[in-house]
């Protein structure tokens, strides 16, 4: 088949200069479709089906399959395409994004194919007068011929990077554009999310992902759940997602059962054995009511609080006898310093007596800041009062509709919370509902393309790229630089001039201390290349924090973030806009 041409002119790129014309070759992709993929590829390499049972061959866009069938028709579907998946702009006013989805994207293309319902509903919605060669073409797909290559899960990633490049028969590729994006779109941004909440609250801070009730659907409830974690949370309380990632579960109760209590009278099995089981106590409930006396007649803490709620007392007590080694206490069902916390310090001393360490408690409401501090306060003269070791440092759990902006308030405020249970503003990326990930075609037969646009920032980058990210001496990333193919690569110590793609004026000379590429193959195809493994998650998240460490603070601060710089070599700038000027209509005044 003769190359395209580019108004009457053959375009090829190679890497090289674009001066003086356009005959600069670039080296093609793979060709034919290769053996033992096929199929039965997803358990040749033993990729289970996607983690959502709704993500199927059928989850696209009605104008995907009218396409692939425009190209059937036309002839052109077993061309060879490239297209680049990737955002335009950080979300959230920050100046950072986390790479998320990729797991799932490979689940998919692994096991990439239509069935006969498929099919007949395809024909059933496509105009009648498609041909019947087309759904017999539809029986055959598969994703053999792919070769996908990406950023590693779990890594910081910018504008303008391609996340991940798919290569293969154009109708193909056309058909998974939706779901590819889909997929990565809001696991990168609730990725992004976390990770932002992660930085404001500090590392010392335990954060748990409270949010399934609120998420948008079980899908995105589960889904959530995997990301936050990725991104930084240490639990969840979305016992599904526990089972199916393996996240660390967390969880108390709910003010329904302080409130489903009258009275201690309530509780008829009292017993409670020791933590090591050598002494038994027999009626746990009036202990408890004996070291609450206590605590009213102590010097330093008798004028703090008056009668407490009994129904409340009971609630607490009764959950500790259930869970006497993990009894955390929801306190601010009535009132969080007149009768929740003193009603939790009697549990919980009762519990000390025989070897057990309460939880701690989570407010749920009111000023949680200086309810805190005052809770700290508690817990300390406690402790100096009747001894106990470490009761002063009983943890502080804080909830109630936090978000990134409420922590960071809470932070100038000063507070003696030890972890943050955050779930609407969290899950469902309140603050910026999508990332607005694209995905543009850059290469057909071995020939760049580019999309043009009157707004700058949505014109694509032609060609098959390679991408580095390049790092300074004091061990900070500076640049992400993208090359044309068939560049050499950047290397330590080198000066190198990077451009942005867009700008003449912005450019800037680089001498990295390391370079590493980011881009790396977890779909060959018929390719041959080695295939990069998943990590499981624990694994990516380890990844993520990571990467999160090693940038710099200004570019990861909320407010006033410094930008990241995204440039592409000087070669790849002159065919840019070589192609840019090739491409574009050339106006007629009279």
């Amino acid at each position: 088949m003769a190359a395209p041409v580019t108004n009457g002119q053959q375009v090829n790129y190679k890497g090289g200069t674009a001066a003086n014309g356009p005959q600069v070759n670039k080296k093609g992709a793979g060709a034919g479709a290769g053996a033992g993929a096929g199929a039965g590829a997803g358990a040749a390499v033993g990729i289970d089906g996607p983690t959502n049972p709704m993500v199927t061959s059928l989850l696209t866009d009605l104008y995907q399959f009218t396409m692939a069938y425009a190209y059937w028709k036309a002839g052109k579907h077993k061309e060879r395409a490239v297209f680049d998946l990737y955002f335009r702009r950080n979300p959230f006013g920050g100046e950072y994004t986390v790479f998320a989805g990729l797991e799932e994207c490979v689940k998919l293309i692994a096991n990439f194919r239509f069935t006969e319902d498929d099919i007949a509903f395809i024909k059933a919605t496509l105009p009648s007068s498609c041909e019947v060669g087309f759904f017999d073409y539809l029986r055959g797909i598969d994703c053999s011929d792919l070769e996908i290559h990406a950023i590693s899960e779990g890594f910081v990633v910018f504008p303008k990077i391609p996340l991940m490049r798919i290569e293969g028969p154009v109708a193909v590729v056309q058909l998974l554009e939706t779901p590819l994006v889909n997929l990565i779109n809001f696991a990168s941004l609730v990725a992004t999310n976390a990770a932002r909440h992660r930085f404001v609250a500090g590392k010392s801070k335990l954060l748990l992902e409270f949010g399934l009730r609120r998420a948008q659907g079980p899908d995105g409830g589960i889904g959530a759940s995997k990301y936050c974690y990725m991104g930084g949370f240490d639990a969840t309380s979305n016992v599904a997602a526990g089972k199916l990632f393996g996240i660390p579960l967390r969880g108390t109760h709910s003010h329904a059962y302080v409130s489903s209590f009258l009275s201690p009278d309530e509780i008829t099995e009292k017993l409670l054995r020791s933590c090591d089981g050598s002494r038994v106590c027999e009626d746990f409930v009036s202990l408890v009511r004996t070291w609450l006396r206590k605590l009213k007649l102590s010097h330093s803490l008798g004028g703090l609080f008056g009668e407490t709620n009994p129904s409340e007392l009971a609630a607490f007590a009764s959950y500790a006898l259930a869970f006497p080694s993990n009894f955390l206490a929801l306190v601010d069902t009535y009132d969080v310093m007149r009768s929740g916390i003193p009603n939790f310090c009697a549990v919980a001393l009762a519990l000390n007596e025989f070897g057990y360490k309460a939880g701690g408690v989570r407010l749920d409401s009111g000023d949680i800041a200086y309810l805190s501090c005052e809770t700290r306060k508690f817990f300390q003269a406690v402790e100096k009062e009747f001894k106990v070791p470490d009761f002063g440092k009983t943890a502080i759990t804080a909830s109630n509709d936090l978000n990134e902006e409420t922590l960071e308030i809470l932070n100038k405020q000063g507070h003696e919370i030890d972890a943050f249970g955050i779930g609407t503003h969290l899950v469902t990326c309140y603050a910026q509902p999508a990332l607005g990930v694209v995905f543009k075609l850059v290469e057909i037969n071995n020939q760049p393309r580019i999309k043009l646009s009157e707004d700058v920032s949505k014109v694509s980058i032609p060609c098959k790229k390679r991408c580095y990210r390049l790092y300074g001496k004091e061990g900070y990333p500076l640049v992400d630089l993208m090359t044309g193919e068939n560049e050499s690569p950047p290397k330590a110590g080198q000066r190198i001039l990077c451009r942005h793609p867009f700008s003449e004026s912005k450019r800037a000379y680089v001498i990295p201390q390391r370079v590493e590429e980011l881009m790396k193959c977890y779909w060959p195809g018929s390719s041959r290349k080695p295939r990069e493994d998943l990590p499981p998650l624990n694994q990516i998240r380890e990844q993520c924090i990571q990467q999160l460490d090693q940038m710099r603070t200004d570019h990861m601060r909320r407010l006033n973030p410094t930008p990241y710089k995204v440039s592409v070599s000087a070669k790849l700038y002159e065919f840019i806009h070589f192609l840019w000027l090739n491409e574009a209509p050339v106006g007629e005044l009279q």
